[in-house]
Formats: structure tokens, C-alpha cells, sequence
């Protein structure tokens, strides 16, 4: 065991007291303004917000689960209740499905990437589906143009969760570009951050746009008129608009940084059996690198000897959703192997951008000591 401080898996202290100054501009500016709530820095963010990925809108509200919850209510087909998502990725999106008020169903994903795609989604589909939510798991945007074709022919809305993604593109737009809706959580630990909760919808269209306003804020059409059911009250409150637009420019550093690391990692289990470790790649710019995932069937024996070397590390995520009990009367009736096998071998290693160098070069000593 060494005596030298172990390797954080996370440490937020770092970013707050790099953003130090402008946080506290920030405040006193929000305070000054006498605004709460949809201020000028909630408005000015969701512009800058729908600019930085070439949306038309993004509408800000409370949390990454609620963007979920308003997104899915949004767009869900009239006599539709049937959302289709993956059960790998924490249960954010079942949790979002169950509190609108619809059933969460599973389809298996991908064995490489962990997310869904054309291919698994079109084996699980069922006509009482009325919503696609795709989570670009770990920060990976896949083939969206792709799942966007098959959900359109079948008449189902798209919902891509981009909690993990923000910053990721492909030649045809960033992540939350392509379905009916994307969502985002801005969970401090996300790559782009708070400093507390918030979150955010980008509409694939102006009547999308509306309902989500007027579903974030009761139901509203006026004050205390309600008129849409299933409102709530969620909003973006001013300080956190304030705090995030300091950190938007920040964004595409930090993914690079993200990838950067990453790579490392890749390249010092190059040489070890694949079942010992194996690290996801996250090359190029339709991945954010929200996570450093690697894979081992020795996930418990590894864990403990990076731990022994000083390591820090975590599981994101150990139980399907179909497993947890909030969510078993929702379980397949087939066991979705890929989902299973996932669950039980990933494991997250160190990873935020202002992880230095050095302990880096530890994460990737202890990995190549892996035996």
C-alpha cells in the first residue's frame, strides 16, 4: 500500500476554486438583479446554450431527470404509454418514464458501444410504443440519422438523453439534434457543471418548445391558469444559468482533456489479456468522454488491486434497471445478454479535467501492474 495521497475518481473542489471569481461575480450579479428565477441569465443561457449546438431553442429547467420526465410527456403520441429505452444506463430514463406516468420497457444494446441502435431498437419494438429514448451512454453519440429514420417510419417520437454527452457531434449536428427532443443534465459532475442541480430540453420544434414551457411552469398557458396536464414546477434557477454560462465556452477543452486521458488509458492496457481489462475507446469528436469505462470479467479482483495502488474507481452502472425493485413488474420476459453481461464487468476509472498529469501517469503505472 502506498503512502502517497490516492488518485480521486472525482474532485469538484478543483473546478469551483478555478471558476472561484467569476462564480462570485456571477452571484453578486444575480443577487443585483432582484431576479430568482427566469431572470436575464436564464434567458441568456438557454440562447447561448441553443447556439453552441446549432438548435433552434433550448428551454431550461430544474434537473437532468426532469428534462427527461417534460421531454417524454412532450412528445409521447396521443394514445401512446410505451417508452422503449436501455436498462444499462442507471435508470434515469426509467425513473423519468414511471413519474410522466407511462411503462419503461427494454430493449438490449449494442456489445461495443453499450448504447442502443437501429438494430436493437428494431428488435424490440411493439406497436404501443410511443417513445425512443436513446442515452449516449458515457458520452458516445452513435448513428442517430439512423434510429431517427426507423422511429419516424414507425410513427415513434425520439428522445436522446445527452446527460453525458454535451459537446458530442457527428458531420450532421451535436448530440440533441436529432431526435424530437434531447435533454441534458447539468449534474455537477457532468462535463459541462453546476455548481447544484439544473438541466435542459432542446425542441425539435416551436409547438415541442411550448409544451415544454408551459409543462415546466404548471401546465400554464397564463398565470395561474393551468391548461396542460402533467405541468410541474421545474425551472433553471438564475445562479446556476449564471454559473453555467461561465463554464459553456470551457466545454470543448474539457472533453478534449476528457479524450486525452482516456487515450492513456487505452494505450497502457494495450498489452494486457482483454479479459483482465480492456478500456472503450473515445476518439474524436462524437464522443464527450464523459466516463473512463473499462471492462473486465475480473472486475472485483481489479478493482481492489487499483485500489491498492492508490486508485480510485466506480461502477456506472452495476444493476439493470429490470433488476432494481422500483422497476421489476417491468422486467422482460427474455434475458437481454449484452445488458446483462455489461452490468456485471464495467468498471469507471479517474477521470475529470483537472486530473494532473501525474496522476495520470499514476492510474496508468497501476494499470499496467494489473495481474
Amino acid at each position: 500500500m502506498t503512502d502517497t495521497p490516492g488518485v480521486p475518481f472525482n474532485d469538484l473542489l478543483r473546478g469551483m476554486t478555478r471558476d472561484r471569481t467569476a462564480a462570485l461575480e456571477a452571484t453578486a450579479a444575480v443577487i443585483d438583479s432582484g431576479y430568482a428565477v427566469l431572470g436575464s441569465q436564464h434567458a441568456a443561457f438557454e440562447k447561448e446554450l441553443a447556439t453552441y449546438l446549432g438548435a433552434a431553442d433550448a428551454v431550461g429547467v430544474a434537473s437532468g431527470t426532469d428534462a427527461l420526465e417534460l421531454a417524454i410527456k412532450a412528445v409521447m403520441p396521443e394514445g401512446k404509454a410505451v417508452v422503449l429505452t436501455a436498462a444499462n444506463a442507471g435508470a434515469y430514463t426509467s425513473t423519468a418514464t414511471t413519474r410522466a406516468g407511462f411503462t419503461p420497457r427494454y430493449a438490449d444494446v449494442d456489445p461495443r458501444s453499450l448504447c442502443l441502435t437501429a438494430e436493437t431498437i428494431r428488435a424490440a419494438l411493439t406497436d404501443d410504443i410511443g417513445v425512443v429514448v436513446v442515452t449516449h451512454l458515457y458520452g458516445f453519440l452513435g448513428e442517430l440519422a439512423e434510429i431517427r429514420a426507423l422511429c419516424d417510419e414507425r410513427g415513434i417520437a425520439l428522445v436522446e438523453d445527452c446527460a453525458q454527452a454535451i459537446g458530442a457531434s457527428r458531420p450532421e449536428g451535436f448530440a440533441s439534434t436529432f431526435g424530437h427532443a434531447g435533454t441534458f443534465s447539468f449534474y455537477p459532475t457532468k462535463n459541462l457543471g453546476a455548481i447544484g442541480d439544473g438541466g435542459a430540453v432542446v425542441p425539435g420544434s416551436p409547438e415541442i418548445a411550448e409544451r415544454l414551457r408551459q409543462l415546466r411552469q404548471y401546465g400554464w398557458q397564463g398565470k395561474y391558469n393551468a391548461a396542460l396536464v402533467g405541468g410541474t414546477n421545474s425551472r433553471l434557477d438564475e445562479l446556476q444559468a449564471a454559473f453555467l454560462r461561465i463554464r459553456l465556452p470551457m466545454v470543448d477543452g474539457f472533453n478534449q482533456r476528457r479524450r486525452d486521458i482516456i487515450a492513456r488509458y487505452s494505450e497502457a492496457a494495450a498489452d494486457l489479456d482483454p479479459t483482465l481489462l480492456a478500456v472503450l475507446p473515445a476518439d474524436g469528436s462524437s464522443h464527450a468522454a464523459h466516463l473512463a469505462i473499462a471492462r473486465s470479467t475480473r472486475r472485483d479482483d481489479v478493482r481492489a488491486q487499483l485500489a491498492a495502488a492508490g486508485v480510485s474507481t466506480d461502477v456506472h452502472f452495476p444493476i439493470p434497471d429490470y433488476a432494481q425493485p422500483a422497476f421489476a413488474r417491468f422486467a422482460p420476459d427474455e434475458v437481454l445478454p449484452d445488458t446483462t453481461e455489461a452490468c456485471a464487468q464495467i468498471l469507471s476509472l479517474p477521470l475529470f479535467p483537472e486530473l494532473r498529469d501525474d496522476e495520470v501517469d499514476r492510474v496508468v503505472e497501476a494499470i499496467r501492474g494489473l495481474r
